[in-house]
Order: C-alpha cells, then sequence, then structure tokens
C-alpha cells in the first residue's frame, strides 16, 4: 500500500493574533491545506489554550522542539517575539517570513509582496522575508494596473488606517473609547495616546505605542521599494490619516496622466487586472472585510483638470497581509 505523504509543517508564531488568524482562514482554504503548528508568546514550556471565535486553539511554547518538523516560520506575534523567533529558526534550519516589521534592518532581509510583483524574484530562499506594509501592496497594485495603459504623471493619496492594524489592543481600545463617548466615561489611551474614536487623525498623542508618523514612513518606504520593479511610475505623495474604524483601509486616490483620460477606459484597464470595479455603489471599507483582493469605485474625472482622475479604494488590511504570507510560504516550501 502507497505511504501517504504527509503535508508540509508551518509555523505561525503569535498564533492568537489578529494576522495569525487571518493566515489560518488563508491556509485552511488552500487544497490541499499544509499542517499548522501555533506558537504561542509563553514564556513557560506549557502548552497555552487560547479562545477562538469557534473552539479553543493549543498553542506551544516557543522552542526549538516546536519548530522542529516546520519548514517555515510565519512570524505574526509581536516584535520582541519575531526577535526571538528568528534566533530559534536559525537553530532548526527552518526558513523566515516576517509580518511585524521586526526584521527588516538585518542584512539578508527582503521586502516580499507577490500580490505586487511583476516577476517572482530569483534566488533569496535563505533570506527573511519582509511582508510589505498592506497599504503599500494595495497601492502598487492599483498603481501598477493603472499604468498599463496610461502613463502616469503624479499621484496624491490620502490612506485611512484601521484600528486593527494596532493589533487586538487597538481594537479593543477604540471599542472602549466609543462606549466610553457616549457614555460621558474616562477614554482608555493605552495604545494611541489620544481619542480615535468619532476622530481623524494626522498623528497620535506623544506616548502612544508607536507613532503614526513612523508607520507612515514604513509604508512609503515599502511602496517605493515595490515601485521600484515597475519602472515609469512616479512615486505618489502620501497622507496617512487614523480612521475611527476598526477594519479596512481606504483609500482617496488622485492621479493624473499624460493625456486627457475617461473614466470608462480606467475602469475597463482596472477590471483587466482583476480589481473589482464597483460601477454604482463604491466600496466600503467594511464590506471589504474577509474578501480578497482590491475594491475600487467612485471613478470620476477631476472636474478641474481632464488629465487627472479620482479613485476611492478599499482594501482588508489583514486578508491582503496574510494573503502574501501565504504565497510567500507556497514558493518556500
Amino acid at each position: 500500500m502507497a505511504e501517504v505523504k504527509k503535508q508540509p509543517l508551518i509555523a505561525v508564531v503569535g498564533g492568537d493574533s489578529l494576522i495569525a488568524r487571518e493566515i489560518r482562514e488563508v491556509l485552511e482554504g488552500s487544497e490541499p491545506p499544509p499542517r499548522v503548528q501555533l506558537i504561542s508568546n509563553a514564556q513557560d514550556d506549557s502548552m497555552m489554550l487560547a479562545p477562538d471565535e469557534e473552539d479553543v486553539m493549543v498553542m506551544a511554547p516557543l522552542s526549538a522542539e516546536s519548530l522542529t518538523g516546520a519548514e517555515v516560520a510565519i512570524l505574526a506575534g509581536s516584535q520582541a517575539l519575531s526577535r526571538k523567533a528568528v534566533k530559534t529558526a536559525s537553530e532548526v534550519g527552518i526558513k523566515v517570513i516576517d509580518l511585524t516589521g521586526a526584521l527588516e534592518d538585518r542584512p539578508n532581509a527582503r521586502l516580499r509582496a507577490p500580490m505586487a510583483e511583476p516577476l517572482p524574484p530569483s534566488g533569496g530562499e535563505d533570506s527573511v522575508q519582509i511582508i510589505a506594509h498592506a497599504a503599500s501592496i494595495a497601492l502598487a497594485m492599483l498603481l501598477a494596473a493603472l499604468a498599463r495603459s496610461a502613463n502616469l504623471r503624479r499621484t496624491l493619496v490620502h490612506i485611512f488606517e484601521p484600528a486593527s492594524e494596532r493589533g487586538k489592543k487597538g481594537l479593543e481600545e477604540l471599542q472602549q473609547q466609543t462606549v466610553a463617548v457616549l457614555n460621558f466615561q474616562k477614554l482608555k489611551t493605552d495604545v494611541f495616546d489620544t481619542q480615535v474614536s468619532f476622530s481623524l487623525l494626522p498623528k497620535y498623542g506623544v506616548e502612544a505605542m508607536e507613532p503614526l508618523e513612523l508607520i507612515e514612513e514604513r509604508l512609503e518606504r515599502h511602496l517605493a521599494s515595490l515601485l521600484a520593479a515597475w519602472p515609469g511610475i512616479p512615486m505618489p505623495s502620501l497622507r496617512l490619516v487614523q480612521a475611527p474604524v476598526f477594519h479596512g483601509y481606504s483609500f482617496s486616490v488622485w492621479a493624473e496622466f499624460e493625456d486627457p483620460v475617461k473614466a470608462e477606459e480606467l475602469e475597463s484597464t482596472l477590471e483587466a487586472a482583476e480589481i473589482d470595479v464597483r460601477r454604482e455603489d463604491p466600496p466600503s471599507n467594511v464590506g471589504a472585510v474577509g474578501q480578497s483582493g482590491l475594491s475600487v469605485g467612485a471613478i470620476a474625472v477631476d472636474r478641474n483638470n481632464p488629465r487627472a482622475c479620482w479613485f476611492w479604494m478599499v482594501t482588508d488590511n489583514l486578508r491582503i497581509s496574510a494573503e502574501n504570507a501565504v504565497a510567500v510560504a507556497r514558493e518556500l516550501l
């Protein structure tokens, strides 16, 4: 009787994070799905039980033993956990994909975004694979699609950041603030150090966990790296704004072309690139949750510039990051 070959094992470090849950869903949708080992942030040698929406997850503590047998480790927890995990992964000789940004300064780091890359890179399997910022992936996909049919001169983008980019703590703080504002209670400000609920913000408070300006710089740096693979696409001018929403990026994009444009032609161009174009009702960040790819709508030529056009775009920030991480994992298996 033929021996049944085991599916490859993927370790997800930080297995109870928001992005880890998304990775699990994407992996479960694979045919056939790989085996998954969830790694916790526990500091002892005990197994950990973590509640999920439908069941209880069993997670092992980070150790050489818990990573042994895995072919790839996807780092989806805290930055501190990622720095610890990469050392352990090197001990057992497995490949690393980082979703936390903790390892991008390493000499062997390679920025990756398969959904926004014109061609798969050659070599570099021994590098630490850094998944690009979710918003940079979405923008690179949009601009690359537009550049296929028209020459871009310049673009301006406002990016509206969801609280889920700050993980479970960000979601919980936005939820608490929303309830507190409506009930005239004291606000919790551990993550943002300011009121995010019912507010649009260009920066956080001075004692925020991470300044919004640094997040914007990382996004811009990643986008510049991705666009380097697409000659002729100018780097956009960006502004990152914290929005009082739980999930999903929204983008207001203004693009100017070399020649006058028609909205209908741009819609056809985006559809040819397999981007979901909403011709009637514009897409929303709420509707994007759990969905793959990009949705674009409210495409309109600028009334004051016939060569320019406005676009409204949304994407699920967690899903697009997870899908790119899983795509890299498939390359490495």
